[in-house]
């Protein structure tokens, strides 16, 4: 054989070799998925790809051919399929144009083969096509906005402001929400549509505070106050800390030496609170305090002016939570959210960590006296009767739901709105008892005097899912026919949204009991009937099918093919299983989590952010979690993790929890978006617009940013801020962005790149006549950002 024979059929043989290869891969698993019952393109395309490539190794021209045929008849499938869905077609087509160039320009070594001149005209085509899809990339898919006779104008004259004033904040920023109603929502307009491309850093604090070598845990989710002239804050960490409003310089700070191993899942404190006692004097000590929780479970309260420890509340300024609580090993009781304070009470709950055992410590909900300290009454839901502390050689009733999320309340009403989570050993239910399965995953109001309940929702029944109430409940004037109704807003981790009279519980819009699947384990109690908004918007996706699955080849599209047909599911409130993995989508983490939404209350527009994250779960029987090594906190071995392997000691089985994903490129399953932002017209309760939210700026496969402003929509912690300004202010999302987004259109506006990540939610006050926006940039493991310890403060530049 000559040496020019032998360089003619060197890339004939390259490119017949990829081919056949690939179709080996997709024939092998297109047998598997064929089997499973689902699609045959996967075989059919596979042998395609062997036979092209077996006949380009020879040199045959049928072998061009025979890849053509396939190429058009994967084109008429992804269409048949998807649609003009563009992130549908990237795995069905984005490789096989690759190919097909490779083949167009190989094609004329063939015998018989085209000319060289129409192997590189096709080839160039093919790169046109090429580089018009990753141009098109850019453009914002999956965004729908509404017809302009749905939204506009008259939305904005139809206000639906809070009718006990506190629905919106001002000049100060006064709770974790702006104020007790946690609309998120500020009057101030200094930052508005038309000069918000000019606001820039005003100043950056660092609170120092950062995860230690080899420590992961770590997730600040801060979003500081702002009173007077002075901002407070609190670090990962529970250092509390107070800044000048207007420079950033450091005022005070006090450490309340919280030790690491009491970091439970993250290290995070979501934010403080501020309380002024009334009968104190001007200038007594502690006349104005700032009162944390910490994750040690500790109340703190400081002067907000000095930051000594205040002596007369508890001991020397501190109370401990662990008080009528029994055992409580490290990390498995913290506070990470701040007390909410009504009447001069400050209610606050914890966070139990998930996983670990059955008879964990208690989901007692207590309220204290913000002055001094003294335990005023605790809401112990197996103990209704008894208001105080247990009896001696007691403890509050052990494995209950607990609140480890925001409150809100209402003044006028006197009621505290708690938003509760599970019972202990989130996915079994055999051993709760009645009233636990009446309290899990709802939202209670409590009578901020004595702790009685004054009414109970619930949005799951029997929970086995981890779909606990993450979101703080939004107190707003709810617009009907017959005026303005008191009402509060739910969002939910399955994206059901619901509205309810806040003096007593009745939806004000309709809900719906449907039949839920059945099934699952044996002992596993499950509902036949679970409740859906359907007065609502809701946010979720509809349920997921095989056409759903993603990847950016077609060998991962398969691979996640394969895992739904071999996964239980049959859409939501799909029962946990053993045999098999189960598919639960939404995953725990949302939906609408935490962040929680925000209401422009004088345009009437709720605006929420969301994840599209599904979840590839199984049960493990008692033998299977010991032959694992699986083990709870406080043994050899144990961890405080809420994901992957959890030992649920005290029922039947663990549990093995983690989003689903391609093990090799460490992308989901499922199609993007995998984040999204929305707004709903609370008049027509219609969407206005939604739109991806995040970019694959710092994401891309294998775990390595791309660098690139593609709007994929990325996975989000943190929630909005909505101003008289007509804007949102959001980060969130995966891509350590900060955004400026129009109320009305969903445009962005204005955009900076934050140091670390931005899982948190910002606030914005006005001081020294401006007005500021402020971040906190912590970074999250759990959504695989930077760790951070940056305090930014944004205003106009002049």
């Amino acid at each position: 054989m000559s040496t020019t024979d032998r360089s003619n059929r060197w890339p004939l043989f390259l490119v017949g070799a990829v081919l056949a290869l690939l179709g080996l891969v997709l024939a092998v698993g297109g047998i598997r998925l064929l089997w499973l019952g689902g699609s045959s393109y996967y075989l059919v395309a596979g042998v395609g790809l062997v036979v092209s490539g077996v006949l380009m190794i020879l040199r045959q021209r049928w072998g061009a051919g025979v890849f053509a045929v396939v190429f058009i008849g994967t084109v008429i499938w992804a269409l048949w399929e998807v649609g003009l869905s563009f992130w549908g077609h990237v795995p069905r087509l984005a490789l096989l144009v690759v190919l097909a160039m490779a083949v167009a320009l190989v094609s004329p070594r063939l015998d018989g083969g085209p000319t060289v001149r129409t192997g590189r005209r096709t080839a160039g085509v093919l790169a046109l096509v090429f580089v018009a899809a990753v141009a098109w990339a850019f453009a914002p898919h999956n965004v729908y906005r509404a017809p302009v006779d749905e939204s506009g104008s008259a939305r904005i004259a139809a206000g639906v402001r809070s009718s006990s004033g506190e629905g919106a904040a001002g000049e100060d920023w006064v709770a974790y929400g702006g104020s007790n109603a946690a609309t998120r929502y500020s009057t101030l307009n200094l930052i508005n549509r038309e000069n918000v491309h000019r606001l820039e850093r005003a100043w950056v604090y660092r609170t120092g505070d950062m995860p230690i070598e080899g420590e992961r845990k770590w997730g600040a989710e801060t979003t500081p106050l702002k009173i007077g002239d002075t901002v407070y804050l609190c670090s990962a960490m529970n250092k509390l800390i107070a800044l000048d409003a207007t420079t950033g310089e450091e005022r005070w700070r006090f450490d309340p030496k919280v030790g690491r191993e009491y970091i439970p899942y993250t290290a995070a404190c979501r934010g403080v609170a501020f309380h002024e006692a009334p009968a104190l004097a001007d200038d007594a000590p502690c006349k104005r305090r700032v009162i944390e929780g910490t994750l040690d479970a500790r109340l703190i309260a400081v002067d907000a002016s000095t930051g000594v420890p205040c002596p007369d509340f508890g001991n020397q300024g501190q109370v401990s939570l662990l008080t009528g609580m029994g055992e409580v090993l490290p990390a498995m009781v913290a506070v990470t959210s701040p007390p909410t304070i009504v009447r001069g009470i400050a209610v606050v709950g914890h966070q139990v960590l998930d996983g670990q055992y059955r008879n964990a410590p208690s989901g007692v909900i207590r309220g204290y006296d913000a002055v001094t300290g003294e335990l005023a009454w605790a809401w112990d839901m197996l103990r209704p009767n008894e208001k105080g502390l247990p009896p001696e050689g007691e403890t509050y009733s052990r494995g209950t739901p607990n609140a480890w999320t925001l409150f809100s309340g209402d003044e006028a009403l006197g009621l505290v709105y708690v938003p509760m989570g599970n019972s202990s050993a989130d996915y079994f239910s055999g051993t709760r008892t009645p009233t636990e399965n009446k309290f899990n995953t709802s939202v209670v109001a409590l009578d901020v005097t004595t702790g009685d309940v004054r009414w109970s929702f619930q949005t799951v029944h029997i929970d086995v899912w981890d779909y606990d109430l993450g979101s703080q409940p939004t107190l707003f004037g709810f617009p009907t026919e017959q005026g303005s109704v008191p009402a509060l807003l739910l969002a939910t981790k399955q994206g059901d949204i619901y509205v309810l009279d806040r003096a007593t519980g009745r939806p004000l819009t309709p809900v719906e009991m449907r039949p839920a699947p059945s099934g699952g384990v044996d002992g596993n109690v499950l509902s036949p009937m679970q409740p859906h908004s359907t007065g609502m918007p809701v946010l979720r996706r509809p349920d997921l099918t095989e056409r759903d699955m993603w990847g950016l080849t077609p060998i991962d599209q398969l691979y996640c093919r394969i895992q739904y047909r071999e996964a239980d599911y049959e859409g939501l409130y799909t029962p946990p299983s053993l045999d098999r993995r189960w598919i639960q989508w939404p995953g725990y983490n949302g939906g609408n989590d935490w962040g929680s939404v925000s209401i422009d209350v004088d345009r009437g527009v709720l605006v929420a952010n969301y994840n599209n994250v599904p979840m590839y779960n199984q049960l493990l029987t008692r033998e299977e979690a010991n032959r694992r090594g699986l083990v709870a906190l406080g043994m050899p071995g144990g961890s405080s993790e809420s994901s992957g392997p959890q030992p649920m000691i005290g029922t039947p089985f663990a549990a093995d929890i983690a989003p689903w994903r391609v093990k090799f490129t460490k992308l989901l399953c499922n199609d993007p978006p995998y984040g999204s932002i929305t707004t709903i017209d609370l008049r027509t309760r219609r969407v206005i617009w939604t739109t991806p939210l995040g970019t694959a700026r710092r994401n891309g496969p294998f775990g390595l940013p791309t660098y690139l402003p593609i709007a994929i929509g990325t996975p989000n912690n943190g929630g909005p801020v909505t101003t008289a300004g007509g804007l949102i202010f959001i980060a969130a999302a995966t891509d350590d962005l900060i955004r400026a987004i129009d109320v009305d259109t969903g445009e962005v506006l204005w955009s900076d790149a934050l140091p670390a990540g931005g899982q948190a939610t910002p606030m914005t006050y006005e001081a020294g006549g401006q007005q500021y926006v402020l971040m906190m940039a912590g970074g999250h493991h759990f959504m695989e950002t930077p760790a951070g310890d940056f305090v930014i403060a944004y205003r106009l530049r002049k």
